[in-house]
């Protein structure tokens, strides 16, 4: 009986240890650019000012494709956000670019031909969100009036300090050209170039729609969708219904954590577990999952990285020289990671 016991606990012992083992060590190197970049993000907006956030109950577990969940969380996930600030940032709205040396009567001018031309001087992220066919399968039809809110968006994304300094980071790594025409058709490229995510259909997807606005499979299935202001904004419009969020039990999220594990329906579909950063701009996303994209040319990548108080796993899973999918996985949270290496 004492063997038999012995050998459970031996059993046991090799299993926990597998479990440890089978997470990748934190990425030092990938952790410093981060919180350069975390740092240089101006755009993002900060917790209990620019918005407020209700995590309230703990999911339970849902079978992929059921549509039948307990709602632990009868409030929204977002009780604030101040949209005045998030449409007045150049990469999340749009707007007239406007010269400020011009006389008044010119700047009204310009602005009447804009409106009239029906062209932004800015395309700013919100402006894409609309853009897509929600279903996969279905064949994305892109208008000339699209591609240049796709060039516009690109063009406001690279001009901020953020994706700047990823471009940098990169040139010295030898993965980009110093080159930026090249440099916004290699995003371009990994963001935008339309492929097959469905067989036997059209071009119906890309790594931003994938990743930032959202897709459903065959009606019973959300994927992708991992982006916190999509989410806010198909909330307000109650196309998307907040569960609860994910975690482990000693891991409880705070309204000011960066990054949530969270459950939601979205026109019905019930996503089981999804995840997003929380208040960061689009470039600092993009700048972020870019780089792990070009730094690995394994068809799926997980790296574990520290960004400012929250220990992470970023997946970046490729389609050919596109993106497929990319998302962060809250590990900890508020710096416990932290504490714990400090026992």
């Amino acid at each position: 009986m004492s063997a038999r016991l012995f050998c459970g606990f031996l059993l046991l012992a090799v299993f926990l240890s597998g479990l440890n083992g089978s997470r990748p060590a934190v990425n030092q190197e990938l952790s410093t650019i981060f919180n350069e970049l975390w740092s240089l993000d101006v755009n993002r907006m900060t917790p209990g000012i620019d918005y407020m956030i209700s995590v309230q109950g703990r999911a339970s577990f849902v079978s992929q494709g059921s549509h039948t969940v307990q709602d632990h969380a009868s409030q929204p996930l977002f009780s604030n956000v101040n949209e005045s600030k998030l449409r007045n940032i150049t990469t999340f709205s749009s707007k007239c670019v406007v010269v400020s040396t011009l006389s008044l009567n010119i700047q009204i001018v310009f602005a009447v031909i804009t409106v009239i031309n029906g062209i932004s001087g800015l395309a700013g992220f919100m402006t894409l969100l609309d853009n897509y066919e929600r279903s996969t399968g279905v064949t994305e039809q892109v208008t000339t009036e699209e591609l240049t809110e796709m060039d516009l968006f690109l063009d406001a994304v690279l001009e901020t300090k953020v994706m700047k300094r990823a471009h940098q980071y990169l040139v010295r790594k030898g993965q980009s050209s110093s080159d930026l025409r090249l440099f916004k058709k290699q995003l371009n490229l990994i963001w935008f170039h339309l492929y097959h995510r469905q067989r036997n259909t059209g071009l119906d997807s890309s790594g931003f729609e994938h990743v930032f606005v959202g897709e459903t499979k065959s009606g019973t299935e959300i994927i992708g969708f991992h982006n916190w202001v999509q989410f806010y904004l198909q909330e307000k419009n109650q196309h998307l219904d907040y569960k609860g969020y994910k975690a482990r039990e000693h891991d409880l999220p705070d309204q000011d954590d960066h990054v949530l594990n969270l459950q939601f329906s979205w026109h019905g579909v019930v996503k089981p577990v999804g995840s997003a950063f929380i208040g960061t701009s689009p470039e600092f996303e993009m700048a972020v999952f870019t780089i792990v994209f070009l730094m690995n040319t394994e068809r799926s990548t997980t790296v574990v990285v520290n960004i400012d108080q929250c220990q992470m796993e970023l997946v970046v899973i490729r389609h050919g020289r596109s993106l497929g999918t990319a998302y962060p996985k809250l590990l900890s949270s508020n710096g416990r990671h932290v504490r714990q290496h400090a026992h």
